[in-house]
């Protein structure tokens, strides 16, 4: 069973300011933050570690275990002050060791012959020079979530070679919400320490994908920079998320030049030539028209 203390604003104890590098301070410096709050976790038991590796047949790394046995579980959180509205922005995440639970695997359904995540295997990708080997939904990989994101994706411990699992074998990815897989870490340590440099900021997982964090997360990331963040990546792409309205651009087709409406030709002083109507309906050029029609 879980034991957990009383919500904690800031940093009161030592080893809380140890186990979150101090960044509480830089927190609480930062313009418009306010309620940093660390939930303070009593540590696993040695038994309760033990238990897991035997029911999951896996060997946790040696900085898993160390981390378990300075608190199990971590979970932090602050928020901004907006026009007098306190908004929750960053939360920062690790799942106690009986919440570190292997994905499921089983029917995602209820129903018989329904699709599992092993269905969702793609061989056709492999890994690349720059890239280690996925991790396989199937029996190649054991799986297990190290932080659900608040929705965003999941954070997974992966055992790259199934059970039984060595403590050597294991990386740190990050499952988007489209299900595919990004890499992160070789190790929890530095995981950890990505975690905490980034201040727990929506979305910050996403600054290892291709496709990036959205403008929304971007906003933020402006205000509040990671301590760790490669600020090219804000600046690179300004043009894609900043609106910038160019008037000669938006307003191009109002500088055109107006042509004038075709006319019919103009009448000579003399009067038309040809048999282009009746006199009768021809204007007078001495100016002595009908006054009515003035």
């Amino acid at each position: 069973m879980e034991a957990s203390s009383p919500p904690l604003l800031g940093c009161s104890k030592p080893h809380l300011e140890k186990l979150t590098l101090g960044v509480t301070r830089i927190l609480e410096s930062s313009p418009g933050v306010t309620e940093v709050t660390i939930i303070e976790k009593a540590p696993a038991e040695r038994h309760m570690i033990s238990s897991w590796e035997q029911k999951n047949n896996c060997v946790l790394p040696d900085d898993v275990k160390n981390f378990y046995l300075m608190t199990n579980g971590f979970h932090m959180t602050w928020s901004v002050k907006l026009d007098e509205h306190t908004i929750p922005l960053g939360s920062m995440a690790i799942n106690s060791i009986t919440k570190l639970t292997q994905l499921n695997q089983s029917s995602m359904y209820s129903l018989p012959n329904a699709p599992t995540l092993a269905d969702l295997e793609d061989d056709t990708e492999e890994a690349s020079e720059n890239q280690p080997e996925k991790p396989h939904f199937d029996s190649r990989s054991a799986i297990f979530e190290l932080d659900p994101c608040n929705g965003n994706g999941k954070v997974c411990l992966v055992y790259k070679k199934g059970k039984p699992a060595l403590a050597k074998d294991t990386e740190i990815w990050f499952l988007d919400r489209a299900l595919y897989w990004h890499f992160l870490t070789d190790t929890f340590t530095a995981y950890y320490r990505l975690l905490i440099t980034h201040l727990g900021l929506p979305q910050w997982q996403y600054a290892f994908t291709n496709y990036g964090i959205s403008p929304q997360a971007k906003q933020w990331f402006n205000m509040y920079k990671p301590i760790t963040y490669n600020t090219n990546l804000l600046t690179e792409e300004t043009d894609s998320f900043v609106n910038k309205l160019d008037p000669s651009k938006v307003f191009k087709s109002k500088n055109k030049t107006l042509v004038p409406k075709k006319k019919g030709p103009a009448q000579p002083a003399g009067g038309q030539k040809g048999p282009s109507g009746p006199p009768s309906t021809s204007k007078p050029s001495s100016g002595s028209g009908n006054p009515v029609r003035k």
